[in-house]
C-alpha cells in the first residue's frame, strides 16, 4: 500500500474538514430560509394588478384605474427584438441557466464586501422576477439573506415553469417608470406604440431603462437613456442577435419619443369617478385598481368634449365681468429664468383657441409680451380691452397669466393672444338620453384637478324658476289648458301666526292682470304659478314632483313654487327627461356593464323606466316649454332651429343660474354659481348666465345630427292630443278640454 506523505494527509484531512463545514453551512442556510419562502405553486393562478378601463358609447377608453398602468401580453405579443433586447442587456444566458449564476453571485459578492462596489445588474431574469412577484418574502434589501432567498425562489420557479412563461411574466409584471409596468404599457407611454411595432432602436431603450427606469428614461434623463441603448445595441451585437453594422447605424439615430411622460387624461374626468366610486363600493380597491376590468358605458365622447369647451367658455365669460384680477405668480420674484423656466401645462406645442399658462416677457405700452413654451406671442389691445385697463396697470414682467391663444404659426413659432384668466365661478352639466336614461355627458365643475366634489351629482342648491313646470304638470293633469287664465295681479298670503305675509313678486316687478297659463310660463311670472300652487294645494304639487323623480326635501309651502327648494342637477335634469319621453322617466344609467379580464359578465344593467305623468299631459308640457325656447326666456335658443324645450332658472339675489332643456332625443342640464352661495352678478339670471352654456352644448349636437342627414325628430304626439286654431294660433289641448268641446 502507497504511503501518502504526512504533508499530503494533512492537507487532505483539513480540505475534507472545510468541504464538511462549507456543505454544513450551506446546508443550515438552506434548511434556515426554506421555511421562509414562498409557495411557488402559487404562480400558477398569478395574475399581475391590470389597468380598469371604462369605455365610451364608441368603445374608446375615456378613462383608466389603476395603481400600477398595466396591459398584460403573451409570449407571442413581445417581439423577437424586444426579447433579444431584455436577454442581451440583462441576463445572456437566461435560455441556458437554471435560475442563477453562481459566478456572477460570487463575483457581485467580491465587488461588494471586498472592493465596496455596488454593481446592479448581477442577478439573472428568474431572479429578479422571483423578488418582483414575492417583496414581502425576499425584499428588495442588498444583504447576504435576500440574495440567497432569491436565489432559492428562483431555482424553484426554474423547476416549475418553462423559459417562456418565465419569460412573459418578467416582461409583464417588471416596472418602467412613470407608474407603468410592463412591456405593452412601457412602449405606449414611451412611443405611443403596441410592443409589437417596436423598432430596433426603440426595443434596445426600452431593454436599456431595466437597471434605474426613473433614472435611464429618456423623459429624465435623455443621455442616461442613450447610454444604456447603445450597451443594449452593443450587447445584441455581442451575442449574435443584430451586426455590428445594424449596431452602429441605430446608435446614431435619436431616442424619439411620443411626447411627454403624461398619463392619458380622462375626457370625462367627474364622470369617470363617479363609476370609480360605485365599482370601489362593489367590489372593492384591490378588483378595482387590479383585475383590469372592462366598464361600458353610454358616454358620448363628442358631446363630452363640445360641452367641457362650451362651460369653460361660458365661465370665464361671466368671471371677465367681475374685472381683471392681478396675477398671483411672478417668476422674477423666484429668481427664475424667463427664457428657460417651463410651465407644467406646456407639456405639447398649443393649438389655436387653447387656454394655457403663459409668462410676460415684457409690457409695452400698448401690448404685452408673452412666451409659450417655444412660442414668443403678443397680447394686442383686443386682447386685453375687457379689462378697461393699461398693460402696464395688468401685469409686469415675470408674471405667469393665463392667455387663450387666437392665431399661431408653428414655423415661425410666434402667436397672438388674448389675457385671460381662471374663473372663481363654478358650474355643472349633464346631458341624458331620454329612452335609455344613459348618462351622455357630466362635468361637475370648471376644473377637476382644481376641485373634485361634483356639483352635477352632489351639490344641492334652490332651483329657482326650474321647479314651475311641475306646478304646471299638475295643473294640465287637473283639467288646465295652455289658455287656462291665470291671475297675475299682487297677491298675500298667511304663512302661520306672527309671521309677516307672504307676498311674492315678478321679477320684473309689474302685473299683467289675467294671463294665459302658456304666457304665465313662458315669462316666468311668479305670482300666477304661486296662484296656482294654492289653487292645487302644495301637497298635490309635491306629488308630481315625486313623480318625476325628486327625492329632495320639498316642504309644503307656497314658495316651492318658485324655487325655494334645493335639488341637485342630477334629479331636476331626469325630472325634465320624462317629458319629452311620454311621460316616462328612465332612471339615469352610468354604467351599462361591467366585464373582467377575461371577459365574463360580471353585472349588467337595463334601463329602469318610470311611469312618471300620462303620455297626454307630458306633450301638454312639452309643447308649452317649447313655448319658453320659441318665444320665452330662453328665446336666444330658438337660432338653432331646431325641436327644443326647457326652463330657466333663477334664484334670489342672483346666486343660481339655471338651464335644463331637451330635444326629442336628449335632456341637458346647466347650472352656475359660487360653492359658497353669493351673487353670480348683477341681472345673471339663468337666461344670461346658464342658457349661452346649453346653447352652445346644443349646438354641436344639432350639427352633428344634421351632418348625419336626415329630418330633424319630431316629439311624438298622443293620439287623444288635438291641435286647435285660436285666436293665439294653433294651440294643443288633450282631447275633451279644448275650447268647444262638450262641458267647455
Amino acid at each position: 500500500m502507497l504511503k501518502l506523505p504526512r504533508f499530503a494527509r494533512t492537507f487532505g484531512v483539513i480540505a475534507l474538514f472545510v468541504f464538511t463545514a462549507i456543505a454544513g453551512t450551506v446546508g443550515g442556510v438552506l434548511f434556515a430560509f426554506v421555511g421562509d419562502l414562498p409557495q411557488i405553486s402559487a404562480l400558477d393562478d398569478y395574475s399581475p394588478g391590470t389597468i380598469t378601463r371604462v369605455l365610451g358609447r364608441d368603445g374608446k377608453v375615456i378613462g383608466e384605474l389603476a395603481t400600477e398602468r398595466r396591459q398584460i401580453v403573451s409570449y407571442d405579443d413581445i417581439p423577437a427584438v424586444l426579447r433579444n433586447a431584455i436577454i442581451s442587456a440583462e441576463d445572456d444566458e437566461f435560455m441556458t441557466h437554471g435560475g442563477i449564476r453562481a459566478e456572477r453571485m460570487a463575483w457581485a459578492f467580491i465587488q461588494d464586501k471586498v472592493f465596496r462596489l455596488r454593481r446592479p445588474g448581477r442577478s439573472t431574469i428568474t431572479q429578479q422576477l422571483a423578488r418582483q412577484i414575492f417583496p414581502d418574502t425576499i425584499g428588495f434589501d442588498r444583504t447576504p439573506e435576500r440574495k440567497i432567498k432569491e436565489a432559492l425562489v428562483a431555482l424553484q420557479i426554474e423547476k416549475r415553469y418553462t423559459k417562456r412563461e418565465i419569460f412573459t411574466m418578467y416582461c409583464n409584471k417588471v416596472a418602467w417608470g412613470y407608474g407603468t409596468y410592463g412591456v405593452e404599457s412601457a412602449s405606449l407611454l414611451y412611443f405611443g406604440k403596441p410592443a409589437k411595432e417596436l423598432t430596433l432602436n426603440e426595443a434596445a431603450t426600452i431593454a436599456g431603462m431595466l437597471p434605474a427606469p426613473q433614472r435611464l428614461n429618456p423623459y429624465s434623463n435623455m443621455k442616461g437613456a442613450l447610454s444604456r441603448r447603445n450597451y443594449t445595441l452593443d450587447r445584441m451585437a455581442e451575442e449574435g442577435y443584430i451586426t455590428t453594422a445594424e449596431a452602429s447605424s441605430t446608435k446614431a439615430q435619436p431616442i424619439v419619443t411620443r411626447g411627454q411622460p403624461t398619463r392619458p387624461a380622462s375626457i370625462a374626468p367627474y364622470f369617470v369617478e363617479l363609476i370609480r366610486d360605485r365599482l370601489e363600493d362593489t367590489y372593492g380597491a384591490k378588483a378595482l385598481y387590479e383585475s383590469g376590468l372592462v366598464v361600458h358605458t353610454g358616454l358620448d365622447a363628442a358631446l363630452q368634449q363640445a360641452a367641457d369647451i362650451a362651460l369653460d367658455r361660458g365661465l370665464r365669460r361671466i368671471d371677465k365681468l367681475r374685472g381683471f384680477r392681478k396675477p398671483a405668480r411672478n417668476l422674477l420674484a423666484e429668481h427664475r429664468s424667463l427664457e428657460t423656466f417651463r410651465l407644467p401645462r406646456w407639456t405639447r406645442d398649443p393649438v389655436e383657441g387653447d387656454v394655457t399658462s403663459a409668462i410676460v416677457i415684457a409690457v409695452e405700452p400698448a401690448d404685452i409680451r408673452v412666451r409659450v413654451g417655444r412660442f414668443s406671442g403678443v397680447i394686442g389691445r383686443p386682447g386685453y380691452e375687457w379689462t378697461r385697463k393699461k398693460p402696464q396697470d395688468l401685469v409686469k414682467q415675470g408674471d405667469v397669466v393665463d392667455v387663450r391663444l387666437t392665431k399661431i404659426d408653428a414655423q415661425a413659432g410666434t402667436c397672438i393672444a388674448a389675457l385671460d384668466q381662471t374663473p372663481l365661478l363654478e358650474g355643472a352639466f349633464l346631458a341624458i338620453d331620454n329612452r335609455s336614461g344613459q348618462v351622455l355627458a357630466m362635468s361637475g365643475g370648471q376644473n377637476f384637478e382644481r376641485s373634485q366634489f361634483n356639483r352635477a351629482t352632489q351639490a344641492m342648491r334652490q332651483v329657482g324658476s326650474l321647479f314651475k313646470p311641475f306646478v304646471y304638470t299638475a295643473a294640465i293633469d287637473r283639467g288646465y289648458t295652455a289658455l287656462s287664465m291665470l291671475d297675475d295681479t299682487p297677491a298675500s298670503y298667511e304663512v302661520g301666526p306672527n309671521q309677516p305675509l307672504y307676498e311674492p313678486k315678478n321679477y320684473d316687478r309689474k302685473y299683467e292682470g289675467a294671463v294665459t297659463l302658456r304666457r304665465a310660463l313662458e315669462d316666468s311670472r311668479n305670482v300666477p304659478t304661486v296662484r296656482l300652487m294654492a289653487a292645487l294645494g302644495p301637497k298635490e304639487v309635491i306629488h308630481y314632483a315625486r313623480q318625476l323623480g325628486v327625492t329632495a326635501p320639498l316642504p309644503e309651502y307656497l314658495s316651492i313654487a318658485i324655487g325655494s327648494a334645493e335639488d341637485s342637477l342630477m334629479e331636476m335634469t331626469s325630472a325634465y327627461s320624462a317629458f319629452p319621453n311620454q311621460g316616462v322617466r328612465m332612471s339615469p344609467l352610468s354604467i351599462l356593464d361591467v366585464v373582467d379580464r377575461d371577459g365574463n359578465m360580471l353585472e349588467q344593467h337595463r334601463t329602469e323606466p318610470h311611469e312618471a305623468i300620462r303620455a297626454d299631459t307630458a306633450y301638454i308640457m312639452t309643447n308649452l316649454l317649447e313655448g319658453v325656447v320659441q318665444r320665452g326666456t330662453a328665446a336666444t335658443a330658438s337660432s338653432l332651429g331646431w325641436p327644443l324645450g326647457g326652463k330657466t332658472g333663477t334664484t334670489d339675489d342672483y346666486t343660481d343660474a339655471w338651464f335644463v332643456g331637451f330635444d326629442p332625443d336628449i335632456t341637458v342640464g346647466v347650472w352656475v354659481g359660487f360653492d359658497q352661495k353669493r351673487p353670480i352678478g348683477s341681472n345673471q339670471t339663468g337666461a344670461v348666465a346658464a342658457l349661452p352654456i346649453w346653447t352652445e352644448i346644443m349646438k354641436s349636437w344639432v350639427e352633428r345630427r344634421r351632418a348625419a342627414g336626415g329630418d330633424p325628430p319630431e316629439f311624438e304626439r298622443p293620439g287623444n292630443v288635438v291641435v286647435v286654431s285660436t285666436v293665439n294660433g294653433p294651440e294643443v289641448f288633450i282631447a275633451g278640454t279644448e275650447p268647444g268641446a262638450k262641458g267647455n
